[in-house]
């Protein structure tokens, strides 16, 4: 299916990547242009832990409003948000930097699923890793997925371990990380090499920036 601004995005990525590619190999190039984006999201995700480090001030508060209107739910929420503006904290800082990762990984994905790119045939599509060509699926070559997989799977659980540990998080909600797992399972190996390499710098950050105090 044809996305415009999607097409034109991956026509301009295209040259790019092939000389990166050619230079360094494919699957080092799609590590390089990952950790290249999450560099640059960096200022995104300061901001965003300053909004969580506000939030965690806030919590008392925070609880304090839904004891108070705990059989008041329509007055709970504009509670909570005169809050959060008195504060100049948004309950939503830290979605910016995950919302900006979607188009590089779709970007991606299109890279090495289209046949042809801006009317010519797609070299991308000949290139391999292990023996597994960067545009195959779990199904075809799995001994090659399954490390990708499994590791992705080892650093899902340490976050959710560790958002444990530090904030008590529980639920569905904490289970979040795994739901790369079962993305990589479907699509592409080089989106599954973008998945590893992200949230490999996700683990890196959540260590060096995310500390208990």
């Amino acid at each position: 299916m044809s996305i415009p601004l999607l097409d034109d995005a991956v026509s301009v990525a295209y040259p790019f990547l092939w000389h990166l590619a050619t230079a360094t190999g494919p699957a080092v190039a799609i590590v390089l242009c990952t950790l290249v984006v999450r560099l640059l999201l960096l200022p995104l995700t300061l901001a965003a832990l300053r909004g969580e480090r506000a939030r965690e001030r806030l919590a008392p508060q925070v609880e304090e409003l839904r004891r108070r209107h705990a059989r008041q739910p329509d007055k709970l929420g504009p509670e909570l948000a005169r809050l959060y503006r008195e504060a100049g904290v948004s309950p939503f800082a830290g979605f910016g930097s995950m919302l900006l990762q979607a188009p590089f990984f779709l970007v991606t994905y299109r890279l090495f699923v289209s046949p042809t790119i801006a009317g010519h045939a797609n070299g991308l599509l000949r290139s391999t890793l292990f023996g597994a060509p960067l545009a195959s699926h779990l199904s075809g070559h799995p001994l090659v997925f399954l490390p990708l997989l499994a590791a992705l799977a080892g650093l899902a659980w340490l976050t959710v371990r560790r958002a444990r540990r530090l904030a008590g998080a529980r639920g569905p909600l904490a289970l979040l990380p795994f739901g790369t797992v079962l993305t990589a399972a479907v699509v592409p190996l080089a989106a599954v090499l973008y998945l590893v390499a992200s949230t490999v710098w996700t683990a890196v950050e959540n260590v060096a920036l995310r500390r208990p105090r």
